[in-house]
C-alpha cells in the first residue's frame, strides 16, 4: 500500500502540480479536447486527460505522504498553516489530526517525528477523479492501435489502483464503510482496464467486506460470489462464512450450510466457519454427526494434520464431549510432537471447566453439593497446568506466549500457597508483564 501511494506521488510531482488553481485549469482544458471531434479520437488526447485527472487528484493532497514525519513535511508545506489539531481516536489508535483548506492529515506519534498515515481529502476538485482517469487511460489503450503507450498506460493504472486502495483504507479506518466499498472496488475495476487486465482479487474482497460492514448485503454478496468465481477465497476461507452470514439474514439457513460445508472442506481450521456448522447443526435438527462427517473427510485427505485432531477437539469441547475432546488434543502431539495447539486446546478445555465449577458452586446453596463443584474446580484448574506449560515450551511467537503464560498465572494464583505454585506464578506473571 505505501509503495503504491508513493508511485502515484511521485507521478503527481512529475507533473508539476503546482496549486489548485493551476490542476483545475488544465484539467478543463483537457477535458475540452476530449470534447474537440478534431481531437477526441487520438489516444494522446485522452492520456493527457487522464494526467490532469490524476493532477486533480493529487492538488487538494499537498506536498504531503504517507510515511513522512512532520519534520520532513515543515520543509515542503511552504509554510502552510493549519487551521485546527487535535486528537482522535479511530479503531483504537490514536491519531493527530491536522486540518488544512482541502485535507486533513493524519498523524501517529507525538513532536516532529510523528508519522503522517494518512491523507483525507476534504475539498476534492473533482470527487471520482481517480475512476475517470482510470476510464481515460483505457480510452487511450483502445485507440493505440500499435500499443506504443501500454507500457505508460499500465504504470498509471497500477498508479490508480495503488491511491484508490489508499483512499479506500482511510474512508475505512474514519468508519465509512460504503464510501470505503465504492473505492475498493473502483480500485479493483482500474486494475482490471487494458492494457493491465489484472483481477485484484483482494480488492473485490474488501470491497464486499466494507459493504457487508456497511450492511448492504446484496451488493456485499455480489462482490463475495465474485471472489468464488475467481477462486479467492481470503484469510481461513472467511469469503465462505461471510456468504454464509448473508445467506441466513435472507433466512435461508440451509444455502448458509452449504456456503459452511464447502468452506470447511477446503479450511477445516476455520473458527469462524466451524462456529457457524455447530451453530447450523445445533439448531436444525440437533444433531452434529454431519460436522464430524466433514471431519473425517479431512482426515482421510490429510492423515498426518495434526491441526484437524485440534479441530476435533475444539468441537467435541463445545459440544460438551470432554473425554472425547481430550483424546483429540492428545493426538494431536501423537501425530506431531512440535504441535503446541493440541496442549493449548486440553489447557483452555480444564481451565473453562474450571470456570464452570466455580461459578456452579458459587450459586449452590447445599453445602455437600457445593464441597463437591468446589472439589472438580480445584481438580479441573490444576489439570490445565501441565498442558499449557508444554505449550509454552513449544511456542516461540511472543503473543502466543503471554496468552499461555496469563492462563498459567491465574491458575497458579489460586494454589500459590502449596509448595511450588508461588515461585511459577512468579515466573508466569514476569511472562505477562515483559519482563
Amino acid at each position: 500500500m505505501v509503495l503504491a501511494f508513493v508511485a502515484a506521488f511521485t507521478a503527481a510531482n512529475a507533473q508539476s502540480v503546482k496549486s489548485i488553481s493551476a490542476a483545475t485549469s488544465a484539467l478543463e482544458k483537457a477535458k475540452a479536447e476530449t470534447e474537440n471531434p478534431k481531437k477526441s479520437d487520438k489516444f494522446a488526447t485522452w492520456i493527457k486527460y487522464g494526467q490532469a485527472l490524476m493532477n486533480a487528484e493529487t492538488a487538494p493532497a499537498g506536498n504531503g505522504w504517507i510515511g513522512a514525519s512532520q519534520q520532513e513535511l515543515q520543509l515542503v508545506l511552504n509554510g502552510e498553516k493549519t487551521r485546527a489539531s487535535e486528537t482522535v481516536v479511530l479503531g483504537g489508535q490514536q491519531y493527530q489530526k491536522d486540518v488544512y483548506d482541502t485535507r486533513n492529515y493524519y498523524y501517529v506519534g507525538q513532536g516532529p517525528t510523528a508519522q503522517l498515515m494518512m491523507i483525507e481529502i476534504t475539498r476534492p476538485i473533482l470527487e471520482n477523479a481517480l475512476p475517470m482517469a482510470a476510464e481515460a487511460y483505457a480510452k487511450a489503450a483502445s485507440l493505440d492501435a500499435k500499443g506504443s503507450k501500454n507500457k505508460e498506460i499500465k504504470t498509471a493504472l497500477e498508479t490508480i489502483n495503488g491511491k484508490l486502495v489508499e483512499k479506500a483504507y482511510t474512508a475505512y479506518t474514519l468508519g465509512k464503510m460504503a464510501k470505503a466499498s465504492e473505492l475498493f472496488e473502483a480500485a479493483a475495476t482500474a486494475a482490471a482496464y487494458a492494457p493491465l487486465c489484472v483481477l485484484d482479487t483482494n480488492s473485490i474482497y474488501n470491497a464486499g467486506f466494507t459493504a457487508w460492514a456497511a450492511g448492504n448485503n446484496d451488493r456485499a454478496k455480489t462482490l463475495f460470489s465474485k471472489c468464488l468465481d475467481a477462486g479467492y477465497y481470503s484469510t481461513d476461507g472467511e469469503v465462505f462464512a461471510k456468504l454464509a452470514d448473508i445467506a441466513n439474514k435472507e433466512g435461508n439457513e440451509a444455502k448458509g450450510a452449504e456456503y459452511l460445508e464447502e468452506g470447511f472442506k477446503k479450511f477445516p481450521q476455520s473458527q469462524s466457519i466451524l462456529v457457524g456448522l455447530i451453530n447450523y447443526y445445533l439448531t436444525s435438527n440437533g444433531s452434529t454427526d454431519r460436522l464430524f462427517e466433514l471431519l473425517d473427510m479431512a482426515k482421510k485427505n490429510e492423515p498426518t494434520n495434526a491441526s484437524l485432531y485440534y479441530v476435533e477437539g475444539n468441537i467435541c469441547e463445545k459440544l460438551g464431549m470432554t473425554d472425547k475432546a481430550i483424546a483429540a488434543y492428545n493426538k494431536c502431539s501423537e501425530i506431531d510432537p512440535n504441535y503446541a495447539f493440541g496442549y493449548i486446546g486440553e489447557g483452555i478445555l480444564w481451565y473453562n471447566l474450571a470456570l464452570k465449577y466455580q461459578e456452579e458452586a458459587q450459586n449452590e446453596m447445599d453445602f455437600k453439593k457445593y464441597d463437591v463443584l468446589e472439589a472438580k474446580f480445584v481438580e479441573s484448574l490444576k489439570n490445565c497446568i501441565a498442558p499449557f506449560e508444554k505449550a509454552l515450551g513449544m511456542v516461540s511467537d511472543k503473543s502466543t506466549k503471554v496468552g499461555i503464560a496469563e492462563y498459567l498465572k491465574n491458575a497458579c494464583f489460586r494454589f500459590r500457597e502449596e509448595p511450588g505454585y508461588a515461585d511459577k506464578y512468579a515466573t508466569y506473571k514476569a511472562i505477562v508483564d515483559g519482563k
